[in-house]
C-alpha cells in the first residue's frame, strides 16, 4: 500500500517543526536569545597551542578576517605570522608563567575577549605503560591549564559582560577507549569544565553574555596522530584540519554559545552515557584496537 503524499508531507513538516522548537529551546537555554554586538576589528582572540596544527590554522583563518589574534605556545610558528597576529612564549602548565605573560599580552595587545583553549597532547599508551610524567603532563595541558587560563583572562570579560571561552575537546569526552584512558579522562573533564563555567557565569558572576562553546571533533589529521596514520594501519575516519578549523572559526564569529560535534553525524554520541550498558560496552569495544598500532610507533 503506497504511503500517501499528504501524510509524508505532514511527517516532514512535523519533523521540521520539532527541529525549530528544539533549536529555539537550545538557544534559550544557552542565553543565545539576547543580542550581543561583536566588533571583530576590536576583539582579541587568544589561542593556546597556536603555533602548529589546528591552533595555527584557526589563528591564520581569523587573521584573514582582520581579527586580532594572540598565539601562545612553547615554540614560535615555523612560518611568519600575519601582522595582526602576535606570538608570546607561554608554558600553560605554569600558573606563574601565565600570569607573567598575561601582563605582557594586556600591555602590548589588550585584554583578550575570546579565549580558545586549544592546546592538547596525548601519548596513546595503556595505563600501565604510561610514565608518571606523561600522565601528569596530559592532565596539566589538557585540563588543569584551562583553570589557570580562565582565572587569568576571564575577569576582564566578566567586568564587561562580554567575551567567549571556547574549549576544544573531543568525542573522547563521551567514549573511553583502550590505550587512551588518560586522554579520554581529560576530555571528559573538559566537557564538565565547560558546563560548570557556563553555570558560574550565569549564576555566580552575573555575566550571562560571556559565551561558552565546546568543540568535539573525532580524529583530526594533526601532528598528534600523524605518526599513527603514516603506519597505514590506522583505519578510522580522520577529519581534515582545515574543515575542523572552519567549524571553530564559524563558532567564534557566530558569537553564540554552543556544543559542536564533528562530524555532525556523530551527534548521538553526546548521549552515550544514557545508552544501555550493553550498547555502551559494544560502542567502546568497537574501538578497542584503534590505537593498538600506537604501541609500536616510535615517538619523537
Amino acid at each position: 500500500m503506497p504511503f500517501p503524499a499528504g501524510a509524508a508531507a505532514s511527517v516532514l513538516g512535523g519533523i521540521g517543526l520539532l527541529y525549530l522548537i528544539n533549536n529555539s529551546l537550545n538557544n534559550y537555554a544557552l542565553g543565545n536569545s539576547s543580542r550581543i554586538q561583536w566588533d571583530w576589528c576590536k576583539e582579541i582572540v587568544l589561542i593556546t597551542g597556536g603555533s602548529s596544527g589546528l591552533g595555527e590554522l584557526v589563528a591564520r583563518k581569523l587573521a584573514k578576517r582582520s581579527v586580532k589574534v594572540v598565539v601562545v605556545d612553547l615554540r614560535p610558528p615555523k612560518t611568519p605570522l600575519p601582522s595582526n597576529v602576535w606570538f608570546f612564549k607561554m608554558d600553560i602548565t605554569s600558573n606563574e608563567d601565565i600570569k607573567h605573560v598575561g601582563k605582557e599580552i594586556r600591555k602590548q595587545v589588550g585584554d583578550p575577549t575570546v579565549l580558545v583553549n586549544n592546546a592538547g597532547i596525548g601519548y596513546a599508551k595503556t595505563i600501565l605503560d604510561s610514565t608518571d610524567d606523561e600522565i601528569r603532563r596530559t592532565f596539566d595541558v589538557n585540563i588543569v591549564a584551562h583553570f589557570f587560563l580562565v582565572r587569568e583572562f576571564l575577569p576582564s570579560m566578566i567586568r564587561t559582560n562580554h567575551g567567549h571561552i571556547v574549549t576544544i575537546a573531543s568525542v573522547a569526552s563521551f567514549i573511553a577507549i583502550a590505550s587512551n584512558t588518560d586522554y579520554c579522562c581529560t576530555k571528559a573533564a573538559a566537557l564538565t569544565f565547560h558546563e560548570g563555567l557556563g553555570q558560574e557565569l550565569k549564576y555566580r558572576y552575573n555575566a550571562p553574555n560571556v559565551r561558552t562553546s565546546i568543540i568535539h571533533p573525532t580524529w583530526v589529521r594533526t601532528p598528534l596522530i600523524e605518526p599513527l596514520i603514516q603506519t597505514g594501519q590506522f583505519t578510522d575516519a580522520v577529519l581534515e584540519p582545515g574543515d575542523v578549523a572552519d567549524a571553530i572559526v564559524a563558532q567564534i564569529l557566530g558569537g553564540k554559545s554552543g556544543q559542536v560535534i564533528l562530524p555532525r553525524t556523530l551527534s548521538l554520541l553526546s548521549g552515550a552515557r544514557g545508552f544501555p550498558t550493553w550498547l555502551q560496552h559494544m560502542l567502546r569495544s568497537s574501538q578497542a584496537d584503534v590505537l593498538r598500532v600506537a604501541e609500536n610507533v616510535e615517538r619523537p
